[in-house]
């Protein structure tokens, strides 16, 4: 079977918070405008740290500009015919339609990268990053440094005045490193809402 047109694919960047997943997709954004690609980036609207809802910036300071959107079908409201590289930050956020709407896209010839938390505070995984993961043809899971122990942390730690957030919390809190650690499985803490309020007395 030949491709009709050009080839297209979907890369995932995983991992924790502070691991360095948009910094990585930026990375890949800007050597795709070095190659003359067009390109469009999307970002979930949730997402309106680091200097506002149009950009897509890392923890370090690097940033591109985005376009926030509400859900998947907006990103395919938005592509234009001719883009060959499109960009989604934040993936986690966005409904399951975006499992198809890449999907569709990668047929079509376009290159997707997105980026995500594949795990949400809890540990569990993460909205459509667990589908997103298994399609992609290129996986990236990315590690930070585990804030108690220094191993590799593969967690979100969240925190409410500075303790573990309870399990019960809601699964979407946006925040900065006033309200997440990254950490390891061990050092991860997720206590149920009576453990909770135990530890708070």
């Amino acid at each position: 079977m030949h491709h009709t047109t050009r080839p297209g694919w979907i890369e995932v960047i995983a991992g924790v918070m502070f691991s360095g997943k948009s910094e990585e997709l930026i990375r890949r954004v800007r050597r795709s405008v070095i190659a003359k690609k067009k390109v469009q980036v999307f970002k979930s609207h949730l997402d309106d740290r680091y200097g506002g809802v149009y950009q897509v910036s890392s923890h370090n300071g690097a940033a591109v500009e985005a376009r926030p959107v509400d859900s998947s079908i907006e990103i395919m409201r938005l592509v234009r015919p001719q883009s060959e590289v499109i960009a989604i930050d934040e993936a986690q956020f966005l409904d399951e339609g975006v499992v198809d709407v890449v999907t569709t896209l990668a047929t079509r010839g376009v290159r997707v990268i997105l980026a995500g938390t594949d795990t949400d505070f809890r540990g569990e995984p993460f909205g459509a990053m667990p589908q997103l993961l298994a399609i992609a043809e290129i996986v990236d899971k990315l590690h930070a440094i585990c804030v108690v122990c220094g191993d590799p942390a593969c967690r979100n730690q969240r925190l409410i005045n500075g303790r573990p957030a309870a399990y019960e919390s809601p699964t979407i809190m946006v925040g900065g490193s006033e309200a997440y650690e990254a950490r390891c499985r061990h050092c991860h803490s997720v206590p149920k809402a009576d453990e909770a309020q135990v530890r708070l007395l």
